[in-house]
């Protein structure tokens, strides 16, 4: 029997009053016995909290709500929980009933830029799509609180549709984004259903799932999940660890699941205050995502979201990180510190600054030890005239893949990818005969 830690079998046994690793090991289970309240908290984990602050904590539950998958509670460390950063993550805090002016319910704009239900189209050519608001933990720095335990924001059957048929109709959308809540709540049936609509339109060449089970319920990332999804390619799949703590061996299993299964896995983090607000966490979580196979993709600055003011850091803290990840680590190592802007501007990447000064023959930069060199631009540069006359233009525009060579004659026979074994020359005589008699 694998064995489990002893965080985890003293949960194990709080619930079902024995130890059973098929039982710990089943993602309905853990959903099941979710931790939702502060006396199943303190049962579960054997931390206490004094009176008048379990008040005040139910006062943040009253508004925000709380789920904690009993995986994701075994790995905080009960004897430092308040600088913990699994706990900071998953338990609610007095500090997000502060609220300021400048906070918005929905600081990105997602449902004004929402031309269909579920679908949030803010690029040219992608769209957000928002199938499920069903979480498997409800994260304390989501930028979608405002959705969280609201079963009112359940997409329906019917509103997927929409969204659907929203797509079908906008043939500019080449990418399309499943995010909640968590796609991965929903069954395997249903997940399955609902990738196969969206392969039926021509137009769409990739589809990509949001999800933080890895994170959380390692234990949802299941065979039998896995093998549906081979099924839908190209299909890239996006998660959420913000710590090297949760990096996990169910976590490694997890990924390694999906990798194995040939599914391209990248990873986004929010930069949170007093969580991972360091360069040398941000580096080992960059280094054990790759050695999962999970390539850094955005390091994430807070969204202005109500009740994350205590989860801010200035952007300058953001910019540190970048510069001990440039040049200290490999290249693929390193994610796009984003800022995602306020009333649904997107996506902005916020780099260090790379150019010291620029001329109309040179480019003076500085690397990441501080050295200074010049870059010669070169002496003559005629740029390609653009009147959008594509036909007139000397460019290649055949953007389709070229075709390959195919073998003739007795290279053709050499070659192993080809079964043909003889060449007979057209009109033979000997073939002649043998159609007659055919």
């Amino acid at each position: 029997m694998e064995q489990h830690s002893f965080r985890q079998r003293k949960i194990i046994n709080q619930i079902e009053g024995e130890e059973d690793v098929n039982t710990w090991r089943d993602w309905k289970w853990q959903i099941k016995n979710a931790i939702c309240d502060i006396d199943s908290f303190e049962k579960l984990t054997g931390i206490k909290f004094p009176p008048e602050e379990k008040n005040t904590l139910k006062k943040t539950l009253d508004k925000f709500p709380m789920s904690v998958t009993p995986y994701y509670a075994s790995l905080i460390d009960p004897q430092d929980y308040k600088n913990d950063p699994v706990f900071r993550q998953s338990f609610p805090s007095p500090d997000e009933l502060i609220t300021q002016d400048y906070e918005m319910e929905d600081s990105l704009h997602e449902d004004k830029d929402s031309p269909a239900p579920g679908i949030t189209h803010r690029y040219p050519d992608r769209v957000l799509f928002h199938v499920s608001n069903i979480c498997s933990m409800y994260c304390r720095h989501c930028t979608r609180k405002r959705k969280v335990g609201d079963q009112d924001f359940v997409p329906s059957k019917k509103e997927i549709l929409k969204g659907i048929e929203y797509i079908k109709n906008t043939p500019q959308i080449r990418d399309v984004l499943l995010s909640g809540g968590d796609p991965f709540m929903l069954s395997d049936e249903y997940i399955d259903w609902l990738l196969s609509e969206i392969e039926k339109i021509p137009h769409v060449e990739v589809v990509r799932i949001g999800t933080r089970v890895p994170v959380v319920l390692p234990y949802r990332i299941t065979d039998g999940l896995v093998e549906m999804l081979k099924r839908h390619q190209p299909l890239w799949i996006n998660t959420h660890f913000n710590h090297p703590r949760e990096l996990t061996a169910s976590s490694s299993r997890a990924l390694k699941k999906l990798a194995d299964a040939g599914i391209p896995l990248g990873n986004q983090s929010v930069l949170l205050a007093n969580v991972n607000d360091c360069p040398k966490i941000i580096k080992k979580l960059c280094h054990k995502l790759v050695q999962n196979r999970v390539r850094p993709y955005y390091l994430f600055q807070c969204d202005l979201s109500e009740g994350l003011s205590h989860f801010r850091t200035p952007v300058g803290k953001g910019i540190e990180i970048i510069e001990s990840l440039i040049g200290h680590t490999s290249g693929f190592a390193v994610p796009t510190y984003v800022i995602d802007a306020p009333g649904g501007g997107g996506k902005i990447p916020i780099m260090p600054n790379y150019i010291v000064s620029w001329s109309t023959n040179k480019v003076i930069l500085r690397n990441y030890e501080g050295v200074i060199t010049t870059y010669k631009e070169p002496d003559e540069y005629i740029n390609n005239f653009c009147d959008r006359k594509c036909e007139d233009c000397s460019l290649q525009l055949n953007l389709e893949g070229a075709e390959e060579e195919v073998e003739i004659g007795v290279e053709k026979l050499l070659s192993d990818s080809d079964e043909t074994g003889s060449l007979i020359p057209q009109g033979n005589p000997r073939i002649k005969k043998r159609k007659k008699h055919d």
